[in-house]
């Protein structure tokens, strides 16, 4: 045992001597394996670093919002639905703030209202609404409760007097003194009196707008009844007193179905909504998207390795001659791996700071403004990417480790021999391989689509295509570039014929190189489908249920708008231009136990402006206590017209009736109810959509003209023919699809590096080949052309390979993410022949650096290379 440590030590030092010794001999071979780690890192790390940031920032943003508010009270009964954060609560009795201020301990107790209300800017054009919400509320006299501080000007004292943060005052070209229109949504003309910024000296919470008006005001324009109602009431604690201690002495004095909570809590609570919920979504795509980067520069460095293994056959076998044992040749090349992804993994790191900053700045560029704030780098963001950076460079090494550790001594007499991937037995045992996992991953993908759709099990089917094409690579890449190629022996000659076969020569190269980019290219092809087949969906369902000639809308994304005026539909109905205006609004009830959105319409007015289907029972007997319910949802529960069905509202519940019966699926939700039967429980009146028909022999200009005056007195929102309003509802899919391009682009970039790696690797492997090629007459634009179109072969294998495997993958996402069945599937042409003309493009560009080096060698030294 004592002999055995010192050989041991030895053999250590004298691996890690080697590792080293071969890595500064080979630094320009591994810098493509250095980029695509590097870049690999970057991403991932930017995302958590950006995943740390906004944590950060937003758990400072809702402190400073709660800073002096030691308890909240509010409504204890929440109603949760989609798309509404936070959920719908009743309001609270506005007096209930004079009793608690009479509660020993209590310094002061404000009513707070809040609700949606967009500013209209100095050049008619809504401030906001596209992300962050756009809020109303009133302005709070106390200092310790308001988070915001007066900059220019005063509080609101007077009716129709309002306060603008500074970041929307700015956006909307308000100064002191200027009058504008506030819609809530009916159109609000206020005077701008104060600017505000929020805590020290921010211009907002956020990017958010906030126009505060006076108490009474904001209850009149934002609170149901109109007067009396506050969304919450706020209070401060004496002095000594703990948050805690504030709410024991505040509940005893409290109505029932009223809740007190400390400050803290309801800073967690707002925390949590964002944290939970947006930021987990958020920061989940950008993992997914950091682990298609990090996927590809998987295939990019097991390529590099591969390739350089193969070339360092003889060194290899030399080391093996002179005693090197199997262990140490593959602890070497290891260490290797190992190095590479340490330095790159540790340059990532910086990179993913900058990587953070220009998401930040692409999600502000497409709309969807992020909270500002200093870096914040955790822990974990430092640590994971650099251990998975470091794993993905060893665990793509591995296989050529261990095929260099296999090398034999006596490979040091003989050449390198022939890759024989693609040909005997290694091509049938791939064939077969290859093909069960693909006709398998294709059958569970097709399965997951259609029967009983499963986007999990569709998910599943999708990795075992990818593992089989990636097994069948080698086998049909020489089949492939030969058919692709075929054309430049007519276009380009003796240089056409030489590329082609080049390119096909090694297929297992060819096919490895050719994955990276069939990788990143199948995830534009999928989103590219998926994005036209939604838009499709859309269109198809506004040209199926919209029978309307124009739409009138106030859009924003998420709930970040107020709406449209419901009374701005009466106003239209009287032009001797509409022969029907139609308000479709939207609101929240909980049915069958479950958050649900309710449209809110005239069913007998709305049948003639949206085509509903075909209509059990009767839309005009709904009345107050009547439900129509879509098909398809009815049959969910089993209910029937005549069925009893309890709603839940925000201020109590209700039997209603199921007295019609339509077709979902369109314009129009699951359920529909009267105006009369909703009133009573409503929060700010609101429209989502006004539907107006045109009387016959009206131009559609005229027409569009007049419903354009009469709404411009109710803040202008947006009047849209039907093709138009079809677009701006997929207008988040392109946003979406932005958002989509540039993160893959970064892979697609890994991808394009590894091509002009592995032909930089190529050219330095076929040093003497191309020497004899310039010694018998091959020009220097005739060896550059030759690599130039290898690299376009090789990236045409893989583009066209990524196309096909993502607009299969794309039908899948669309039927497996369509539980209705009433989704369109389309795919979009024209758009992924841009795919694929920018797919050859680059990898001409990639070869550009290839070709010039080959170019540039010495035709003696060249042909002397061994």
């Amino acid at each position: 045992m004592t002999a055995a440590a010192p050989r041991a030590a030895a053999a250590r030092n004298a691996t890690l001597r080697i590792a080293l010794r071969s890595l500064r001999a080979h630094r320009r071979r591994l810098a493509g394996t250095f980029l695509a780690v590097l870049l690999g890192v970057a991403f991932l790390s930017g995302t958590m670093v950006l995943g740390d940031t906004l944590r950060a920032n937003f758990d400072t943003l809702f402190a400073d919002a709660e800073r002096g508010t030691d308890a909240v009270v509010r409504s204890a009964d929440v109603l949760d639905a989609p798309n509404t954060p936070g959920g719908v609560r009743a309001p609270v009795d506005a007096a209930l703030a004079d009793r608690l201020r009479a509660v020993a301990g209590v310094a002061a107790a404000e009513p707070a209202v809040q609700g949606g209300g967009q500013l209209v800017g100095k050049d008619g054009r809504p401030v906001g609404g596209q992300g962050p919400p756009t809020l109303a509320g009133n302005w709070l006299a106390d200092g310790g409760l308001n988070p915001y501080r007066l900059a220019e000007g005063r509080a609101p004292a007077a009716p129709g007097e309002a306060v603008l943060n500074r970041g929307a005052a700015r956006a909307g070209g308000l100064r002191v003194g200027d009058t504008a229109v506030l819609r809530t949504p009916d159109p609000v003309r206020i005077t701008v009196v104060g600017i505000a910024t929020f805590g020290a000296g921010a211009d907002g919470m956020g990017p958010s707008t906030f126009t505060a008006l006076t108490l009474a005001d904001a209850q009149r324009h934002l609170t149901p009844k109109g007067e009396g109602q506050a969304s919450s009431i706020r209070v401060r604690a004496v002095d000594g007193l703990s948050q805690r201690q504030l709410v024991d002495r505040l509940r005893p004095v409290l109505p029932a179905g009223v809740e007190a909570l400390t400050g803290a809590d309801a800073t967690a609570e707002s925390t949590a909504q964002v944290s939970g919920r947006f930021l987990t979504m958020f920061t989940t795509l950008l993992l997914v998207f950091a682990g298609i980067a990090l996927l590809v520069a998987t295939f990019t460095i097991h390529n590099t390795f591969a390739i350089v293994v193969a070339q360092r056959t003889r060194e290899n076998a030399l080391l093996r001659a002179l005693g090197a044992s199997r262990r140490q040749v593959l602890a070497a090349t290891l260490g290797e791996a190992l190095a590479v992804g340490l330095l790159a993994s540790a340059a990532g790191l910086l990179g993913g700071i900058g990587i953070a900053a220009g998401l930040k700045a692409l999600f502000s560029a497409v709309g969807f403004s992020l909270p500002t704030g200093g870096m914040v780098i955790g822990a974990a963001a430092v640590l994971l990417p650099l251990l998975v950076g470091t794993a993905v460079a060893v665990g793509s090494a591995l296989l050529p480790a261990v095929r260099a550790g296999r090398t034999a001594p006596l490979a040091a007499l003989r050449d390198t021999a022939v890759d024989d991937a693609a040909s005997g037995r290694p091509a049938r045992l791939r064939a077969a391989l290859g093909s069960v996992l693909t006709a398998g991953g294709a059958g569970l993908t097709v399965s997951g689509a259609v029967d009983g759709p499963s986007v999990l099990r569709t998910a599943g089917g999708a990795v075992a295509v990818l593992a089989g094409l990636v097994v069948l690579g080698p086998v049909a890449a020489a089949l492939a570039v030969r058919a692709m190629g075929a054309p430049l022996a007519r276009l380009r000659g003796v240089t056409g014929v030489l590329a082609r076969r080049n390119a096909a020569r090694n297929p297992r190269r060819t096919a490895a190189t050719a994955t990276a980019l069939m990788v990143g290219v199948a995830v534009v092809g999928m989103f590219t489908v998926f994005g036209a087949s939604i838009r499709a969906t859309m269109d198809d369902t506004v040209a199926r249920s919209f029978a309307g000639d124009l739409a009138v809308t106030a859009p924003a994304f998420g709930a970040g708008g107020s709406g449209v005026s419901p009374k701005l539909a009466d106003a239209l109905d009287g032009l001797p231009e509409v022969r029907r205006a139609v308000a479709l609004g939207r609101g929240v009830a909980r049915i069958d136990g479950h958050g649900r959105t309710l449209d809110v319409a005239d069913p007998a007015r709305l049948d003639s402006v949206v085509a509903l289907g075909r209509v059990d029972g009767s839309l005009g007997a709904l009345g107050t206590d009547g439900l129509a319910v879509s098909r398809t949802e009815a049959a969910g529960h089993g209910w029937q017209v005549g069925t009893t069905v309890t709603v839940a509202f925000a201020d109590g519940a209700q039997p209603f009736t199921v007295r019609a019966l339509f077709d979902g699926g369109g314009v129009a939700g699951d359920y529909l109810m009267t105006p009369q039967a909703w009133s009573p429980h409503r929060g700010q009146d609101s429209a989502s959509l006004i539907a107006v028909a045109l009387r016959p022999g009206v131009a559609p200009a005229d027409g569009r003209a007049a419903v354009e005056r009469t709404a411009a007195a109710y803040g202008g929102p947006q009047v849209q023919t039907r093709e138009e309003y079809a677009a701006s509802a997929a207008g988040g899919v392109d946003m979406m699809l932005s958002v989509v391009y540039a993160l893959l682009a970064l892979a697609v970039l890994i991808a394009l590096l590894g091509i002009a790696n592995t032909l930089t690797l190529a050219v330095h492997e076929r040093t003497r080949e191309l020497g004899l090629l310039r010694a018998v007459g091959q020009t220097r634009g005739a060896l550059r052309a030759m690599v130039r179109w290898e690299s376009v072969l090789v990236a045409a294998f893989g583009t066209v390979g990524g196309l096909g495997l993502g607009v299969f993958l794309g039908w899948a996402l669309v039927r497996a993410s369509d539980g209705a069945g009433t989704g369109s599937f389309a795919v979009p042409a024209g758009q992924l022949a841009v795919v694929l003309v920018a797919g050859l493009v680059a990898g001409a560009v990639a070869g550009l650096r290839p070709a010039a080096r080959a170019a540039r060698l010495d035709v003696l030294a060249a042909i002397g290379a061994e």
